[in-house]
């Protein structure tokens, strides 16, 4: 079997009418360049010769990484860490509204260090999470006192079990895009609610940066989602896209890793502007936020 993921097809919608659109390198680890294609049908954009799942772990091996390592590095490291305690409980918020439940089973899938999880544990939500990184799971064990478990499991979930069902930024990651989606269908109950977050390259900043966009976080994330993308996926399951909704603060972080990828350094004066105008064209259409989240239903 091949290391190397060769698309010749849309992996949303099959489409074959497939181009380049920009070269983006990865900052984070290996500083190779990695090819974007577009799908002119569905708009989804997706990296060209990615690594396969068995061979993409080394990439993802690095202590700037923060879902897997909780990292403190860095300046920008530590304003996310600070933001993230707001974050999390706005999360919860968002699920309680969302499934009309103060409480429920959930499923976290791509728990990363386990922050979140935590939070619904600690309002009384039962918890189950998945995580694919054997390090992230020892780091929710040791902070949080939670056992994640491999991403495996997910097949073998018993189905219709859980209220809620959440992917902060994790579905670009997924190699096996179609089996999750459908495998998360089932996991739903009736009345439960799929909540996936993830990076909108049709917002402002993602205009304003090109290539050196850190939403991009080429190879790791496989798929780079646009609004009609995420729909259109979604439908081709039987599932229901019933809201979209804004993460402010991403625009600023994605903002400051972008120009430091652009510039060598932060500029951050002009990252704030950038996440700032982002921000306010998104107000009057949510979807031209820098990451949205995507509410969805059976």
């Amino acid at each position: 079997m091949s290391d190397i993921i060769h698309y010749t097809q849309c992996p949303v919608c099959n489409s074959a009418e497939i181009k380049k659109v920009l070269t983006a390198r990865d900052y984070t680890v290996s500083q190779e360049n990695f090819t974007i294609l577009e799908c002119s049908q569905c708009t989804i954009r997706f990296t060209q010769d990615v690594p396969s799942q068995n061979a993409i772990a080394p990439y993802y091996k690095s202590e700037n990484y923060i879902s897997h390592t909780d990292t403190s590095k860095g300046l920008v490291n530590q304003l996310y860490k600070s933001v993230r305690k707001r974050t999390l409980v706005q999360k919860r918020k968002l699920i309680e509204k969302v499934t009309g439940r103060a409480t429920g089973n959930l499923l976290d899938v791509g728990a990363g260090t386990g922050s979140f999880l935590n939070e619904m544990k600690q309002n009384n939500w039962q918890v189950t999470g998945l995580e694919p990184d054997s390090d992230a799971r020892a780091v929710a064990k040791t902070l949080h006192g939670i056992g994640l478990q491999q991403s495996e499991i997910l097949f073998s979930l018993t189905e219709n079990s859980f209220d809620a069902i959440t992917m902060w930024h994790v579905l670009e990651h997924v190699h096996s895009l179609q089996e999750y989606i459908a495998q998360l269908k089932k996991l739903l109950t009736a009345n439960g609610r799929l909540i996936i977050a993830v990076p909108n390259y049709t917002s402002s900043d993602a205009a304003s940066y090109g290539e050196y966009w850190a939403a991009y976080d080429v190879p790791r994330h496989l798929y780079h989602f646009s609004p009609k993308s995420m729909e259109t996926l979604v439908v081709k399951h039987g599932l229901k896209l019933i809201a979209c909704k804004p993460m402010w603060f991403d625009s600023f972080y994605v903002s400051l890793l972008s120009s430091k990828y652009k510039n060598g350094n932060t500029n951050w004066i002009g990252a704030g502007w950038t996440g700032f105008i982002s921000n306010v064209k998104a107000m009057m259409n949510v979807r031209k936020c820098s990451s949205v989240i995507y509410i969805i239903s059976k």
